[in-house]
């Protein structure tokens, strides 16, 4: 099964859905990291930046999967 991709189009200048995936993964996990902070998610891991970056990269799995 193939999906229909639409590009992102900004001016003549259009962008893979690639890119709409990725900044729509940014505002989520910026969005998301004030309850981090408030729940003690960076106590957790040695590396808190890392598991940071696994998270967003998780949200950005999980939205090109959904798609």
């Amino acid at each position: 099964m193939t999906g229909t991709f639409h590009e992102l189009a900004i001016g003549e200048v259009l962008f893979a859905p690639f890119v709409t995936y990725a900044a729509v993964s940014l505002i989520i996990v910026m969005v998301i990291r004030p309850i981090l902070q408030f729940v003690g998610f960076a106590k957790l891991f040695s590396r808190p930046s890392l598991a940071e970056l696994s998270l967003y990269v998780s949200i950005l799995g999980i939205l090109i999967a959904l798609s």
